[in-house]
């Protein structure tokens, strides 16, 4: 599944203004870059609540276990020895405009035995809304999306009103240039150089997520022996993504390496990965090899390539150009339609395994 990755730099707006020591009142935190939004989380715990002062003023929060009136309460209570109290609220959603029931006290000067209770009904999103608007000075308040969707609707008034408020930090996956930057620097803190294009590889492998990069870079740089990581040492250690094991397995068929693209379909067996999902990252690396050679005929080149498929990788885009200069247009459409033929049988066959195992094999034969 193609990874989102975004040109917007609010992350990187948020991060210089925490840095200079500019931190709001009110922030909203999503995206799919855990380890930066984890990351950013502990940046303002550490500043907000320092000298261990947490257990005073700092509170978190799930979703289902908060409402507006014990937000409210929260925001309300002063922090201890410190100048802010820092509020994480994880998976509320602030957008979903529940009605919440309130109850006032009629009081027109006449005697308290007789004054009348009214019930009345008010949309969530208007009271917090209105909470926010007034958030006192001593608060930095921070609502985390993480399993829920963020889904505002940027059509309606009071969604709006909540975004106006709020500082949006979205944490999406890196693009490749800042990706391998951070790849390069985290080897060289470990004592070991990489390439910029075997850093490319790695993020291409475990799907460019910094939380998972961590880890491999360690086992990477603990098990090579010289001075520079190699690719050779990456694929010693690291265990691709499904996705990355299909680019493998269609790189292995073009470079004749029949048995092992069977060995690499085995391997996806193994890790119970659905039949489906097996044919679409097959299709998709097809579709891929069509396009460049579509711009390979029209003399384009590999930035319009990257464009036209959403390629994230110099490198691939590179290696894809280069293995469709080896066949042709007539070809790559042949390979295209054999994969939708075996996509489109999939539906109904009994037994999806055999039919990609069949898969494997046409295509070995056609390329």
């Amino acid at each position: 599944m193609p990874i989102n990755t975004k040109s917007d730099d609010s992350y990187e707006r948020f991060s210089a203004s925490v840095k200079a020591g500019r931190i709001g009142k009110l922030y909203i935190f999503h995206g799919e870059e855990r380890y930066l939004l984890e990351r950013s989380l502990g940046d303002l715990r550490r500043l907000l609540c320092p000298d261990g002062l947490g257990s005073f003023n700092y509170k978190r929060f799930e979703g289902k276990d908060i409402n507006t009136v014990a937000l409210e309460e929260t925001i309300d209570t002063l922090p201890v020895l410190a100048e802010r109290t820092f509020i994480e609220v994880h998976d509320f959603d602030l957008f979903k405009g529940k009605k919440t029931s309130e109850t006032d006290i009629e009081d027109k000067g006449t005697p308290k035995s007789t004054k009348r209770a009214k019930s009345t009904e008010r949309d969530e999103k208007q009271i917090l809304a209105e909470l926010f608007q007034n958030l006192p000075d001593y608060v930095c308040v921070v609502f985390v999306y993480d399993t829920i969707l963020y889904k505002p609707d940027g059509r309606l008034k009071l969604d709006k009103e909540l975004l106006g408020h709020a500082q949006v930090v979205d944490f999406a996956i890196q693009e490749q240039s800042k990706l391998i930057k951070w790849i390069t620097r985290h080897f060289e803190a470990a004592g070991k150089r990489i390439s910029g294009h075997d850093a490319g590889y790695l993020a291409l492998i475990t799907d460019g997520y910094m939380a998972t990069l961590v880890g491999e870079i360690e086992k990477v740089a603990a098990y090579s022996d010289g001075a520079s990581v190699t690719r050779t040492d990456i694929d010693a250690v690291v265990t691709p993504v499904p996705s990355a094991f299909a680019y493998k397995l269609t790189d292995a068929l073009f470079e004749r390496k029949n048995s092992v693209a069977m060995q690499i379909l085995d391997e996806l067996f193994q890790m119970r990965e659905p039949a489906h999902k097996i044919i679409y990252n097959i299709s998709l690396k097809m579709r891929q090899l069509l396009a460049a050679r579509v711009c390979i005929d029209n003399s384009l080149g590999k930035d319009a390539l990257m464009s036209i498929c959403g390629i994230r990788y110099d490198f691939q885009a590179s290696t894809l150009l280069q293995t469709a200069r080896k066949t042709s247009l007539s070809k790559c459409r042949d390979l295209v339609l054999l994969c939708a033929e075996a996509a489109n049988d999939l539906n109904s066959t009994p037994e999806p395994e055999a039919r990609l195992v069949e898969l494997i094999a046409r295509l070995a034969y056609n390329t």
